[in-house]
């Protein structure tokens, strides 16, 4: 066999951005494709708000009504949210929507004695949502004065391209329960959209046409209305007629009442629902929960999943890593953006939406500015209601399907941090390694004890306590996070540096350490110059 020649040796060096990106965060399509584009991420967010809403609202007592309502107020919020993150915040091209990490401490309220033991239906959600907007305004202060205090800022100096793997991974794979598991309830649906999908934005993607490729820039848009359409005629033609309620409310395209529901015109407003009330181990539950969602944007339960998610936003918009700074600025606006949720009354907290995160890498397009528009789409669909509801009603396995592919693309983003680090090393595949399957098995372990007891493990006299333990621990990226950063800060810090990637991550600490951070990251409106990079 002829020895292998150095040269004819592939080499991949790191690159600090992707490559491929037609667009990346300060580059625009034209109107009219950003406008399609828009349209698009949209179309994605209905699905977590739609979801959630269903999840809580009938256990809160709520009507199809209700429902409605709360899934407008989730949309119209998210619009806001999104805005002012992208113009004030890290400036990604983010959408920041309701978070599933809020999920445990809102069950813990609707089973709240006080307010489980009202009789009335209506007057029972109502209350129930006013003790959720209480916890949500207290516990956006946590975010608010972590972000603008710095202190975010500062604990971020613990991180590194070894330590952010598992996190930003499991940011994608940690929601592998919201995949094939939802195909798989109405499989004639879910399944060919995940072919067709597959198979229009990979295998014919290079199919152009007025030199935009159209099937993989608008794959997603095709798809949704081809399938919709097939799902609509198999409901219509009677398919599901005799199948079981699982099955029709999976399969059918009228099963979420959310059009009959919806009112044609419905401007959601601050305190619509009463005004707020507080309780201590409701405030304290949900601050658990601001926290997990940090990371899962760092990406855990809060704070956590929401930093992740920005490390895989800033690379699939072609961007360098945001820095320090704007990590912690744009977690002070997500504080924002969850007192908002608590004003308003959308029913969870705040997060950055990673399935939208996703669709960034598989059209190659990470313009700030489509993200702005489809904010845009946000407001003004929430406030006509039925048309809204029409998107809407769209059946949860068609974004299931697209979530296999945008959740993996996200993992996958995360993995590749590795290639500024040594993977020779034993230490950072231990790391790494340990990090990843504890951020998977605890996770899993708290969820199967969840369901099998209707308790989560830790289920002592302090409410506040086990909605703490149980929201953080449930989260696969807050695990990771907090089993990396600490190995990874313990484990032979000072002989590893060169191993862990801080000599290329140096730069990005700082706002002023790289020239590009100033591009992508500075203020707009000249604000910088009465909010100076610290």
């Amino acid at each position: 066999m002829a020895e292998v020649k150095p040269e004819d040796m592939v080499h991949h060096p790191p690159m600090d951005q992707l490559q491929g990106f037609e667009y990346c965060i300060d580059s625009n399509p034209s109107w009219g494709e950003a406008i399609a584009l828009g349209f698009q991420h949209y179309i994605l967010s209905l699905g977590t708000a739609v979801m959630i809403p269903t999840l809580l609202v009938p256990l809160m007592g709520g009507n199809d009504h209700d429902k409605a309502r709360v899934v407008q107020t989730l949309l119209f919020v998210t619009g806001i949210k999104t805005l002012l993150q992208t113009l004030f915040g890290t400036r990604l091209p983010t959408i920041i929507g309701g978070s599933y990490a809020f999920v445990v401490p809102i069950l813990s309220i609707i089973r709240d004695p006080s307010l489980a033991q009202i009789a009335d239906g209506h007057t029972r959600f109502v209350q129930t949502m006013r003790a959720i907007q209480g916890s949500l305004i207290v516990s956006s202060s946590i975010q608010i004065i972590l972000g603008y205090s710095q202190l975010w800022a500062i604990c971020s100096r613990f991180f590194s391209p070894l330590g952010i793997v598992p996190v930003v991974a499991l940011v994608g794979l940690g929601l592998f329960e919201r995949g094939f598991t939802l195909v798989g309830k109405c499989v004639e649906i879910g399944l060919p959209m995940l072919i067709l999908f597959v198979a229009l934005s990979q295998y014919l993607k290079h199919v152009i046409v007025r030199h935009v490729p159209v099937l993989e820039r608008f794959s997603l848009l095709i798809c949704i209305a081809l399938v919709w359409v097939y799902a609509h005629i198999l409901t219509a033609s009677g398919a599901y007629k005799h199948a079981t309620l699982i099955t029709q409310f999976s399969c059918r395209t009228d099963r979420a009442n959310l059009i009959s529901s919806a009112l044609w015109i419905s401007i959601p407003f601050p305190l619509q629902w009463g005004a707020p009330t507080f309780s201590a181990n409701h405030a304290f539950g949900m601050m658990a929960a601001v926290v997990v969602s940090l990371i899962e944007c760092a990406e855990n339960v809060s704070i956590l999943q929401t930093t992740g998610a920005f490390m895989a936003a800033a690379r699939l918009a072609s961007a360098t890593p945001p820095p320090a700074y704007v990590l912690s600025r744009g977690i002070g606006w997500q504080g924002i953006g969850t007192l908002l949720d608590g004003l308003f009354g959308t029913g969870t907290g705040s997060t950055v939406s990673v399935e939208n995160v996703g669709l960034l890498g598989s059209t190659r397009v990470g313009s700030r500015r489509v993200i702005q528009i489809s904010a845009g789409f946000m407001i003004f669909f929430s406030m006509l209601g039925k048309f809204g509801a029409l998107f809407a009603s769209i059946p949860f396995p068609i974004f299931a399907a697209i979530y296999c592919v945008m959740f993996g693309i996200v993992a996958a983003v995360g993995l590749s941090f590795l290639q500024f680090t040594n993977m020779n090393s034993m230490r950072n595949l231990f790391i790494v390694g340990v990090s990843l399957f504890l951020g998977l098995s605890i996770p899993e372990y708290f969820s199967r004890y969840t369901t099998g007891s209707r308790e989560g493990p830790a289920h002592t006299k302090a409410g506040w306590f086990n909605d703490y333990i149980n929201s953080v621990f449930s989260s696969p990226p807050t695990v990771a996070l907090i089993m990396a950063v600490l190995l990874d800060n313990t484990l032979d810090v000072r002989e590893a540096a060169r191993d862990r990637g801080m000599p290329w991550w140096a730069r990005f600490r700082t706002f002023r350490g790289d020239s590009r951070n100033e591009e992508f990251y500075t203020l707009p409106f000249n604000l910088n110059r009465f909010f100076p990079p610290s």
